[in-house]
């Protein structure tokens, strides 16, 4: 028997059953089918306990959610001595969190952005940021990249991939425009028009597999949205938050973003909060309407709370030379391993500690993370290139567990370069 507290379940088998029965019947049937029947019971730091009990190394983090490590003690405590005074607040008043929160955010921000407006999901804070700009222009247009991923939420839906745009209806051709990312002709000729609201990029695009910015396309992309009145919106949900060694990725290359979103770790893995910054254009509505967007729990007060303290450990020194340290001692081992195997792991895709590994096999990323699963370590296919596997210490990772990550990696390499081998030879 497994006692939660407020549930218990009889067995992991009663878990699954019920998932696909109560929840979500495709993604529960897809982990089963793909090997990975994991059901998280215990979590602490950068570890997760199967409800078997055994024991996995996260580097997957949820999309750097954990970017701190599952239950840091600082951000729980934080939150734990403020329910003694707050919780989610009223969204319609001035509050003494948000306020706090939105003038450390500021503080941190690239220069030119100036307010602050809540979510609480990735994808509601990119449903400001789009809205933001469209009322800021007086266009409707908005340019983003192919297989792109901003989030599930309406507006942000449509931005994306058409794998989760089509599903609902919300592939809209004569509003959302993409582009292949680093083309510029091709951005330029979707700007041309003079149409065009806002261009929405990750900085690095997670989902399809941290491809890495050639030299000077984000400037190039940031200038082209100047030429032609456009703004430009950095989505750092994934990369920000000191992981490629500055607090925003978008800074590294010197643009002063109209719009900044970031979420996942801001919340500290503790409670749910994301933001868009906005430049005084973008934000021009807040004086216009300050009632235009309204969201019960977006800035929720127990979410600023972590929200701050997570910010405060994200920008010491000490961590930010810890995330240099981290990355330098991924990328020798990452690079030792490709060179053993270089007809398998062909590419090491890094920019601090954000990084994806390229296999040589449409499905490659597949069978790594499956074997990677078998020895103890939690690691995530990119789900818009199947190739590339999600590869994401977290920023506070000591350096004993980084080098055992390494080495459970190149097992895992070697066994799915064998597995894939063995599968070619029995098809041919």
């Amino acid at each position: 028997m497994h006692d939660y507290g407020a549930f218990t379940f009889a067995s992991k088998t009663e878990v699954l059953e019920k998932s696909k029965r109560f929840w979500n019947p495709g993604k529960t049937q897809f982990w089963t089918d793909s090997g990975v029947d994991l059901v998280i019971d215990r979590r602490e730091g950068y570890f997760l306990w199967d409800m078997s009990g055994r024991r996995l190394i996260d580097v997957h983090l949820n999309g750097g959610t954990y970017n701190l490590g599952h239950r840091n003690p600082e951000v729980v405590a934080a939150v734990s001595d403020a329910l003694n005074r707050f919780d989610v607040g009223n969204h319609h008043f001035p509050s003494v969190a948000r306020t706090a929160l939105a003038e450390a955010l500021i503080a941190t921000a690239p220069e030119g952005l100036t307010k602050v407006a809540y979510g609480s999901g990735g994808g509601e804070a990119i449903d400001i940021a789009l809205k933001s700009a469209r009322h800021a222009t007086g266009k409707r247009k908005i340019v983003s990249i192919v297989k792109a991923y901003h989030g599930h939420t309406g507006l942000a839906l449509a931005t994306g991939d058409d794998r989760f745009a089509k599903i609902f209806l919300s592939d809209r051709p004569d509003e959302f425009v993409q582009v292949p990312f680093g083309d510029l002709g091709a951005m330029e000729r979707a700007l041309t028009g003079r149409d065009v609201a806002a261009v929405i990029m990750e900085t690095i695009p997670a989902t399809y597999g941290f491809p890495l910015p050639e030299p000077g396309y984000l400037e190039a992309v940031k200038a082209l949205t100047e030429t032609y009145d456009a703004l430009y919106i950095a989505d750092e949900v994934q990369t920000g938050l000191m992981r490629t060694g500055e607090l925003w990725a978008i800074t590294k290359h010197g643009i002063r973003p109209d719009i900044l979103v970031t979420g996942k770790g801001l919340s500290g893995g503790i409670y749910p909060i994301t933001a868009a910054l906005l430049s005084d254009r973008a934000a021009q509505w807040l004086d216009q309407d300050g009632f235009a967007h309204i969201s019960t729990f977006g800035g929720a007060e127990l979410g600023c709370i972590a929200a701050l303290k997570t910010l405060e450990i994200s920008t010491r020194p000490e961590v930010r030379s810890m995330v240099h340290y981290i990355a330098d001692l991924m990328s020798q081992g990452l690079e030792r391993i490709r060179s053993q195997y270089p007809d398998w792991l062909v590419g090491i895709r890094q920019n601090g500690v954000v990084i994806g590994l390229e296999f040589d096999h449409p499905e490659g990323a597949k069978y790594v993370m499956r074997h990677l699963y078998e020895l103890g370590v939690w690691a995530i296919f990119s789900t818009l290139d199947p190739r590339v596997l999600q590869f994401k210490p977290g920023i506070l990772m000591p350096r004993e567990l980084c080098e055992d990550v390494l080495d459970r990696l190149e097992v895992a390499v070697v066994r799915a370069r064998a597995e894939v081998a063995s599968t070619d030879r029995r098809a041919g």
